[in-house]
């Protein structure tokens, strides 16, 4: 019969715990044979707690705070939830917007969600309605995030918002290099974002991207059947082997991790609509296409490519 452990599913909860958990002794210059005996356990269970094989328990968090010296009633708190809640999956936070009292943590949730993708060795994107971030120009993620933030937004909030974009497609050039692999619907690159000498610099620069070993980009054209991506886009983040895979949804009113078995079914899905993308070499042939097509005057909505995988 498995034990409590042993059954302990690791949650992206339990991670961010024990990466921060970590990184406050390291930064303390502790090591884990001194913290391991100040909590009376052994040097290979903190270690598991740090990786989070095992949950870390909130009396050692507690008493871990005190060690560390981290007095903030904010970050505490964090920490102490993080620690009660780190057998929980999946999460919904609500967006309340960049302008009301609830603002600043919901900044840390989405870091939250920049943390998980930093973390992971793989990123999977399915996108049917706009060309995903880590591969947006600036002025394609201006036009996208002006749009949906409304006229009230001020141009300090947009930029802050344009310049955190672009700061975090740094994470494709980490070594060692993070794949990712994007399915992007055909009608996304039709969408005229930003206006027509928009959407071709940015066509221009997806071909551009794909000459990095480790990006590939693959349409699914609009000939396309019923699919898996009906139901929306989502990110699956493929972690460390020891890690299970989780998926973040982008919704209009917040963001969501799906983790556990749910995630699978993510994952499953992704594998089925790989099978209905066009080849890497077929998908840039068609984005070339269009990219000349609109630079010379067509409609972006017209003459559909025809092109085979």
């Amino acid at each position: 019969m498995p034990t409590k452990r042993e059954q302990f599913v690791q949650t992206i909860r339990s991670q961010l715990l024990g990466s921060r958990m970590r990184h406050l002794r390291e930064e303390r210059g502790q090591t884990l044979k001194y913290i391991a005996a100040y909590l009376g356990v052994e040097f290979s269970t903190l270690a598991r707690y740090e990786r989070a094989e095992w949950p870390f328990r909130k009396d050692h968090v507690e008493a871990l705070l005190d060690v560390y010296g981290v007095y903030d009633e904010r970050e505490r708190e964090e920490l102490l939830g993080l620690a009660r809640n780190a057998w929980r999956v999946n999460q919904w936070e609500q967006d309340e917007g960049h302008n009301s009292a609830t603002a600043a943590v919901n900044d840390r949730v989405f870091i939250d969600h920049w943390w998980a993708q930093k973390r992971a060795q793989e990123l999977c994107v399915y996108q049917n309605m706009l060309i995903p971030g880590l591969l947006a120009t600036r002025d394609y993620a201006e036009a996208v995030i002006r749009h949906h933030q409304g006229p009230a937004s001020s141009t300090q909030w947009i930029n802050q918002q344009v310049r955190q974009v672009i700061q975090r497609q740094q994470v494709l050039d980490d070594k060692p290099p993070k794949r990712l692999t994007v399915l992007v619907e055909e009608a996304a690159l039709r969408r005229p974002v930003g206006g027509r000498a928009v959407l071709v610099q940015q066509l221009e620069h997806l071909v551009r991207e794909v000459e990095r070993p480790h990006v590939n980009i693959r349409i699914l054209p609009a000939t396309t059947g019923w699919h898996e991506g009906v139901y929306g886009p989502f990110t699956v983040c493929v972690m460390d082997r020891l890690y299970p895979p989780l998926v973040l949804l982008e919704h209009l009113g917040g963001r969501m991790v799906v983790e556990d078995k749910l995630a699978e079914r993510y994952s499953n899905a992704f594998e089925r609509l790989s099978e209905h993308a066009l080849g890497a070499t077929a998908s840039m042939a068609l984005i070339t296409d269009l990219a000349k097509r609109l630079d010379a005057g067509e409609d972006p909505a017209e003459h559909q490519i025809e092109a085979s995988g």
